[in-house]
């Protein structure tokens, strides 16, 4: 570890429920939990994977965050995109390295910070968002996310993203000039965008919409069917996701005992349409 890189801190609480904690190494900074802390300084120098003890006596498993741990624990506005459906997305988009992506809402930099490394160094994604607070929170995560890369690891995190402060609805003149291999819309109405967008979608491109609930995709899918536009509806689908414990058990003949998590990960749903044009 060294100073300015990520951390991530996983301790057991009791019942054996994990906490996580994110934090920027810095020399004279401290990392809190509720049993004590740890001084910055005590992980760097370490390697990644080492276990350490707080103050308070609590053990800490300290290691190099996942693009996924940091997209749930950074700061955030509005609503991520959760992994477990950018994963679905991704797919079901089939982008390769090189490929020049549109996203409408930056958020927080979520869906931004996945789309940057599926597109590799030689692809290009253009973040829109018409919110100021939410574009300059997107910005900020995907920054700092890349400068932490470039400290703990031997070449740097592609800088292939271009955030933009605009309503994608009036951005018509904009996408004359761009030719997309996919789109992904998160926004409250992706309907509003479809028009501007199916121009530069090359054919047979894939556009994919992330829907909070069904009733917003039978809105979208009645808006192309009475506005004509040249999208075909592949596929509906509603990504879950239930984590289980598995933990030793008290008594001897039964060594492991093994239970399904008692909530779910958040509902989502996305519905996929491939251009006709």
């Amino acid at each position: 570890f060294r100073a300015g890189e990520l951390a991530l801190a996983e301790m057991r609480r009791k019942h054996n429920t994990p906490l996580k904690l994110l934090c920027r190494l810095a020399a004279e900074a401290v990392l809190s939990i509720p049993s004590g802390a740890l001084p910055h300084r005590d992980i760097i120098g370490q390697l990644p994977g080492q276990v350490l003890r707080a103050s308070g006596g609590a053990r800490l498993l300290l290691r190099r965050p996942s693009l996924d741990e940091y997209v749930l624990l950074m700061p955030r506005g509005p609503t991520i995109a959760y992994p477990k459906d950018v994963s679905a997305i991704l797919m079901m988009m089939d982008i390769h390295p090189g490929d020049t992506v549109l996203e409408t809402g930056s958020g927080s930099g979520a869906m931004s910070l996945f789309l940057s490394r599926a597109v590799g160094p030689n692809g290009r994604v253009l973040s829109y968002e018409i919110r100021d607070d939410h574009h300059n929170l997107a910005k900020k995560n995907y920054r700092h996310w890349r400068s932490a890369w470039e400290i703990g690891h031997m070449e740097e995190w592609p800088d292939n993203v271009e955030f933009i402060l605009k309503d994608i609805s009036t951005a018509a003149a904009d996408m004359r000039s761009v030719t997309l291999d996919a789109v992904v819309l998160d926004m409250l109405n992706p309907q509003c965008a479809l028009p501007v967008v199916h121009l530069s979608l090359k054919q047979g491109g894939v556009c994919a919409v992330y829907l909070a609930n069904i009733t917003q995709v039978i809105d979208l899918l009645d808006r192309i069917r009475r506005c004509k536009l040249p999208f075909l509806c592949e596929k509906i689908i509603e990504v879950t996701h239930r984590s289980w414990s598995v933990l030793p058990a008290k008594l001897k003949h039964l060594p492991y005992i093994a239970r399904p998590s008692h909530w779910q990960e958040a509902h989502s749903g996305e519905t996929l349409g491939q251009s006709l044009s």
